[in-house]
């Protein structure tokens, strides 16, 4: 099988079976390409995610994107994206069309299955990035102190000050340490790089200007979803404020559908970001319908991954530094931090209620790691009990 192919097939599974938001996909992730796959050590996805938690956009989706990269060039990209974003979109698009597919007990009942499923996997993937990136008393010190910022002072920026802060102290603590992999290196030219960085800049730029002269309602919508995009630190939820903003303010779309919209996102898989596909659909904007859909889907994960390609030339040659072992040591522990404070609030916080949930998230945990259960056949598991309680009423 061509490995472009592979790379959407892995990647569309793990759309239909990644729930509970971003953090969650990056212990998906983990599960697949580090341990299942190991297409990537646990050293070089540490410092993947640490890269793309640094960069506006949709920190998930730009993980995936890379993955694809590394393992099938653009078309691997490229098809990364399309597997991981399109469950969701058709679901999102559903719910723009008011057909109830997730409504009713049983739904909901799978929906917090699938909640509690989330945690579990989030759980394991902190736990066994722990050992490897956090194994010495100084990382996890790091990891320590990352969690903290980020649970006390809150916020997006949060993450990315833990991460700065993460890779200084490796730094300082840790120079001139060997780097315990060879590191990530990119297939991607330094003129992509900066064609990718001038296409950001250029749109960023022009789109509103050529909004404000044109008057055309498409390309006001993709003005608004790019903005949107280019702008938000540590997506998922942190791009809502922006979102609403830009279509509810504006009288595009209801204050009502917006929220309705909202709610559906958080029972859908893959990522947030595709609550996109709802607004672009029902917006006054633009053409709505699926090609609405469609220009504010695109529009809205374009910037993340324009910056991302923009970036990876650099990094490429960055990473050769004799210091930047140090550097991604300390960020990549810092990583581990910012994932456990995440396991705890929002993912612990949204999914356990009580005793039931608290012990399902443990069965899932132990299927997950000394039994060595796959990801996807955990979270089908905890979605089909969770119908069963919704249905029986529990």
């Amino acid at each position: 099988m061509p490995r472009a192919l592979a790379v959407f097939l892995v990647f569309l599974r793990l759309g239909v079976t990644s729930f509970g938001g971003p953090v969650a996909h990056l212990g998906y992730f983990r599960a697949e390409f580090v341990e299942r796959r190991r297409w990537l050590s646990e050293e070089e996805y540490g410092e993947l995610v640490a890269l793309c938690q640094f960069l506006p956009g949709p920190a998930s989706s730009q993980v995936g994107f890379a993955v694809g990269l590394l393992r099938a060039g653009a078309p691997g990209a490229l098809l990364a994206f399309v597997g991981f974003t399109l469950p969701s979109s058709l679901l999102m698009l559903a719910a723009a069309a008011g057909t109830g597919l997730l409504a009713g007990a049983a739904a909901e009942g799978a929906i917090r299955g699938l909640l509690v499923v989330a945690v579990a996997v989030v759980a394991h993937a902190v736990w066994g990035m722990a050992r490897t990136l956090a194994p010495d008393r100084n990382r996890a010190l790091i990891a320590a102190a990352a969690a903290a910022v980020v649970l006390v002072v809150g916020g997006p920026w949060s993450q990315i000050a833990a991460i700065v802060l993460g890779a200084l102290a490796g730094l300082l603590w840790s120079r001139g340490a060997a780097p315990s992999s060879p590191g990530l290196r990119f297939p991607v030219p330094a003129a992509v790089g900066v064609a990718g960085l001038t296409v950001f800049a250029v749109l960023l730029i022009g789109l509103p200007v050529l909004a404000g002269v044109t008057g055309d309602g498409t390309i006001a919508l993709a003005d608004a979803f790019y903005r949107a995009g280019a702008l938000v630190f540590g997506g998922g939820h942190v791009v809502l404020p922006l979102l609403d903003a830009s279509v509810v303010q504006s009288g595009w779309v209801g204050a009502d559908q917006f929220l309705t919209g909202y709610a559906a996102a958080q029972a859908v898989p893959g990522p947030l970001f595709t609550f996109a596909a709802y607004l672009g659909a029902l917006a006054s904007a633009g053409p709505g319908g699926v090609a609405g859909a469609a220009i504010a889907t695109l529009a809205l994960f374009l910037p993340g991954f324009l910056l991302l390609v923009g970036v990876l030339p650099f990094w490429n040659v960055l990473r050769r530094r004799t210091w930047t072992a140090a550097l991604v040591g300390g960020a990549s522990a810092a990583v581990v931090g910012i994932l456990a404070a995440a396991l705890y609030d929002p993912v612990f916080v949204a999914a356990i209620t009580g005793p039931a949930s608290l012990a399902g998230a443990i069965a899932a945990f132990v299927l997950l790691g000394p039994a060595r259960v796959p990801a996807w056949a955990v979270v089908i598991a905890g979605g089909v009990a969770g119908a069963v309680v919704g249905a029986l009423g529990g």
